[in-house]
């Protein structure tokens, strides 16, 4: 049975990967304007491969986490729902409503 307790833990492991992925999309955003700037100014081949490879293991990132995200999101749901059908009451409904809200919106905006 989901208890309150259940529910304010699962709100808060989609919170905390939801800004793990923010923070993989930017890192892949700033790693690669990096690598671009090296080849620019003509790196040296061995720095520009080891910046290639930071690069592609953030890039790897982003799929793993969006993936733990979409699973997190659905255990919350499920949660939420077996908390709305127990008729449990408490502040901790309305967070994760709220917090499902947030994280669907980030999960379109990272698919598009």
């Amino acid at each position: 049975m989901a208890t309150l307790r259940n529910l304010k833990i699962k709100t808060s492991t989609c919170k905390r990967i939801a800004k793990e992925l923010q923070s993989y999309e930017k890192e892949v955003e700033s790693e690669t304007a990096k690598t671009a700037d090296m080849k620019e100014k003509g790196a040296d081949p061995y720095d520009l491969k080891q910046q290639e490879n930071v690069l592609a293991e953030s890039r790897m990132m982003v799929p793993d986490c969006r993936k733990r995200l979409e699973n997190a999101l659905a255990d919350l749901k499920s949660t939420l729902e077996e908390i709305k059908e127990s008729e449990q009451q408490g502040l901790e409904i309305e967070e994760a409503e709220t917090v499902i809200t947030q994280v669907e919106s980030v999960v379109q905006t990272t698919e598009s």
